[in-house]
């Protein structure tokens, strides 16, 4: 048979020939790891005297070390590291032994490994299919602590990779984080931090919730920049808890808008749970995300690879028995091209992966993610959400 196209892997790294041109391509993806929880009970020590992006400032220890930590006082201000600084502080969680061997859940290391082992088997999965490769970055949210991803990230699947973490310990009352990881042979990180998202509730007190982590590098040689996201829940109800996103989604875009206007050139990446589908107020006039690339503009630079995905019926969880697409990647208008291949990055696919062993087949929650957690029974499952991935490529040009 004769073959006009001609589509097939030539390195490990995501090189391609197709149509006769060498084709790189990345995978940038995103899931919610649902409860990635160690077994040992833990609490949050700040340490202030150390700087802000090393991962000793605010790290997660095991309870019964705490007596032998220095402590500055009993800290009962506001969790903000800006006020932290130069003391040392013990923060206690509120699910502190939720995930061991006498809780109910009776967590215990068979368990969690083979937690590690289903997040791993899907991260190694992610893109595969378009790039022969492990993703080159991924973001995780409801990660318990640093440990938990670098368990993950030497598990046997993914060791291959060489990944590295951006990590930071958030104030969210439950302990969890997001975090980022990525290939150090391809992703060059050269700067990271935490934006703060400040909500009160009804009596004007502070509720702690996860900042957006922010990741800039060069990407094979190209400017990027990541943020990932897990906001505020709809607890309460859409409406009632909707300023909370809001809070969130104002937060983001001026971070985008700054990092934009910094320098026009770089390539953003915004992902993760946003709680809200991408038609919601939050994304679609807050953050101003469209969802045709025709309406694309110096005003609106935000695409929502998602949208589409959306009105075609496609859901990524199923919120009180709805479905809903809250998983989602947004991108700068400098990644969309119309060609099919271009000299730099552009989009070339995304999706929600959902392969046939992550969706549950039977019962009430038939053709919903195949979660981890039937209240406190551990299902062997891997997540109450599907992956958010995009592919992106360019032509590859060999150095001369």
């Amino acid at each position: 048979m004769k073959k006009h196209f001609i589509l097939f892997a030539v390195l490990s790294f995501g090189l391609f020939f197709s149509q006769q041109k060498q084709v790189q391509r990345a995978t940038v993806a995103f899931l919610n790891v649902e409860n990635l929880w160690d077994t040992i009970p833990s609490a949050d020590y700040i340490d202030g005297t150390k700087d802000f992006k090393n991962p000793a400032f605010h790290r997660s220890v095991p309870i019964d070390s705490l007596k032998y930590l220095e402590t500055t006082e009993e800290y009962k201000g506001e969790w903000s590291d800006d006020l932290l600084v130069g003391k040392k502080v013990i923060r206690h969680q509120i699910l502190a032994t939720d995930f061991t061997a006498n809780s109910p859940k009776n967590w215990n290391t068979a368990k969690y490994n083979q937690k590690i082992s289903n997040e791993a088997k899907v991260i190694s999965e992610l893109g595969r299919q378009y790039t022969n490769d492990n993703p080159v970055v991924v973001g995780l949210i409801e990660v318990e602590n640093r440990q938990v991803v670098q368990d993950l990230i030497e598990h046997p699947l993914l060791a291959k990779s060489n990944y590295g973490i951006v990590h930071y310990n958030s104030y969210d009352a439950r302990g969890i984080d997001v975090a980022i990881i990525y290939q150090k042979n391809r992703l060059q990180v050269t700067d990271h931090y935490v934006k703060d998202i400040k909500i009160f509730n009804e009596e004007g007190k502070r509720s702690y919730t996860r900042g957006i982590l922010v990741v800039k590098g060069l990407l094979d040689g190209e400017k990027v920049a990541f943020f990932m996201n897990h906001w505020p829940s709809r607890s309460g109800g859409e409406a009632a808890s909707m300023p909370r996103r809001a809070a969130a989604a104002k937060v983001l875009k001026d971070e985008m808008d700054k990092t934009l206007a910094e320098d026009p050139d770089r390539k953003l990446f915004a992902m993760g749970d946003f709680n809200d589908d991408p038609v919601s107020p939050s994304l679609k006039k807050l953050l101003g995300a469209v969802g045709d690339p025709s309406q694309l503009s110096e005003k609106t630079p935000y695409y929502n690879l998602m949208y589409k995905h959306y009105k075609a019926g496609v859901a990524s969880l199923a919120y009180r028995d709805a479905p809903n697409l809250f998983d989602q990647i947004i991108v700068s208008k400098n990644l969309y091209s119309t060609e099919k291949l271009t000299p730099t990055y552009s989009v070339y696919k995304a999706e929600i992966f959902a392969p046939s062993y992550l969706v549950n087949t039977e019962g009430q929650w038939k053709g919903y993610p195949l979660r981890s957690w039937d209240g406190d029974r551990f299902t062997g499952g891997y997540s109450d959400h599907f992956p958010a991935v995009v592919v992106i490529q360019r032509e590859y040009k060999t150095a001369k």
